[in-house]
């Protein structure tokens, strides 16, 4: 993978850094030869993962680094879909993201020494949900809604961006589905795998989507706009060019495997399932990447095809 972070070593603080994004943002920073250290409640995952590769720190209240933090590459959250979204997990979800995103501003303000940059992960549940058949392309100033995902993605932004009063360059990137050999993927490709893939619900939801490559690189893009230029976007939408709906990416999937792809998944009990969860995987948005392509950024995988192509390539190798 060809990166995009700065050439010059630095010691970048990662939060989130064991899981599936976080270890492929590491392994290229470490590549580039930067230090590492993670922020983690699990330091022994860190150990495992890394061994002395990357330091590992469970408490930013003591944590003195070696060498200042020159960025900060902010990834931590819970799993948002799974557990029911009971008041409990709600505060749950908003502890993960909006709570450790503010610790990590207040840690910046005890610095002598600040980050240069912040990028703060987000995600495109922010615009909440399109109605089906909308054609709309969803860009950066597109707005929110009133609903719990859209609500939880503005206040964990809202809190990023409070560094910027220290001086700090901040970014917030909007995930949309990240593919690769991890993550959410390999179920998504199990029943297809199995021969009983197919639409869920009506498959015309738009579903917005990035290959974990064009995501790292993405990241090393926006680090280097930050720096160079006073006027960059504060936000990206971190997806491909190509929005497909759900339909269109298992007939995409099965035809790569070479499987069929018509047993279809009622929407009814998804719903009775996953409440309202299931407007994750029932609606969609059609979110479109307009500050990375106004940026100048290139995508090495912009369609599904060639996407899922590479991934279920490098799972058979």
């Amino acid at each position: 993978m060809m990166s995009t972070f700065p050439n010059s070593p630095q010691h970048v603080l990662v939060t989130g850094g064991t899981g599936f994004v976080g270890q492929a943002v590491i392994k290229e920073l470490l590549a580039k030869g930067y230090q590492v250290t993670v922020l983690s409640r699990n330091t022994q995952k860190v150990v495992r993962l890394w061994r002395d590769k990357v330091a590992g720190v469970s408490d930013l209240d003591t944590f003195q680094p070696s060498t200042p933090i020159s960025a900060i590459i902010n990834l931590a959250g819970a799993r948002i879909l799974g557990k029911p979204w009971t008041l409990h997990q709600r505060q749950v979800l908003k502890k993960s993201r909006i709570l450790l995103t503010e610790k990590v501003v207040q840690w910046v303000e005890t610095q002598t020494i600040k980050p240069k940059v912040l990028l703060s992960a987000s995600a495109i549940g922010y615009y909440g949900i399109q109605p089906q058949g909308d054609q709309t392309a969803l860009t950066e100033a597109s707005l929110p809604q009133p609903i719990f995902m859209s609500e939880l993605c503005q206040e964990w932004e809202q809190a990023a961006f409070q560094a910027a009063k220290q001086g700090v360059k901040v970014a917030t990137m909007r995930f949309g589905l990240v593919m690769g050999k991890g993550g959410a993927l390999p179920m998504m490709l199990l029943p297809v795998r199995l021969g009983v893939g197919g639409r869920m619900g009506t498959g015309k939801q738009w579903l917005s989507w990035i290959h974990i490559n064009d995501l790292v690189n993405a990241m090393g893009h926006v680090w280097q706009q930050l720096l160079a230029n006073d006027t960059a976007p504060s936000t990206y939408n971190f997806t491909a060019p190509e929005v497909v709906t759900q339909q269109e990416f298992v007939q995409t999937a099965a035809r790569i495997l070479h499987r069929p792809a018509f047993i279809p998944t009622p929407a009814l009990p998804v719903k009775l399932l996953l409440g309202e969860q299931a407007d994750l995987l029932l609606e969609g948005q059609k979110v479109i990447p307009q500050a990375l392509v106004a940026t100048g950024f290139e995508f090495q995988y912009p369609t599904v095809y060639q996407a899922l192509e590479q991934i279920i390539r490098q799972v058979k190798a």
